[in-house]
């Protein structure tokens, strides 16, 4: 293993919950190896993403319920191209190469897996987008 993979496999963080098992297929098996320790990693980066995300389209998120904010989230990610592009890079950027080769094999999947993560991982945390009240 190289010092690159060894070093990203380190900094990940432990997801106990997360079970194996030998009936779990090859997708399965990725997004809990993979996909949760790497957005769990990357999750105050995310969050921040949404944050200029929100901000560049000149704040209208604030205005909305809490409903509509949920609904927001999930539209953004899901119509968005280039944003949902810049979240993807964010996580396979933390891939090791190995992870990289098996998903580069089913990445169609995968991404649907690892969009359907981020959205729910910003929607449970839909608190943290509350805008900053600046202190004098």
């Amino acid at each position: 293993m190289d010092s690159r993979s060894k070093s990203l496999l380190e900094i990940r963080p432990d997801i106990p919950q997360s079970h194996f098992n030998s009936q779990m297929g090859s997708e399965e098996r990725f997004q809990n190896k993979t996909l949760r320790p790497v957005i769990k990693l990357q999750n105050f980066l995310l969050v921040e993403a949404f944050k200029n995300y929100i901000a560049k389209h000149k704040g209208v998120f604030y205005d909305l319920s809490l409903e509509k904010r949920l609904a927001y989230i999930e539209r953004a990610i899901q119509k968005d191209i280039k944003f949902r592009n810049s979240l993807k890079g964010m996580v396979i950027g933390q891939f090791t190469v190995e992870e990289y080769q098996n998903y580069i094999l089913n990445s169609s999947a995968l991404n649907k897996r690892m969009m359907n993560m981020v959205v729910e991982r910003l929607k449970d945390q839909v608190q943290l987008l509350d805008k900053e009240e600046v202190l004098l």
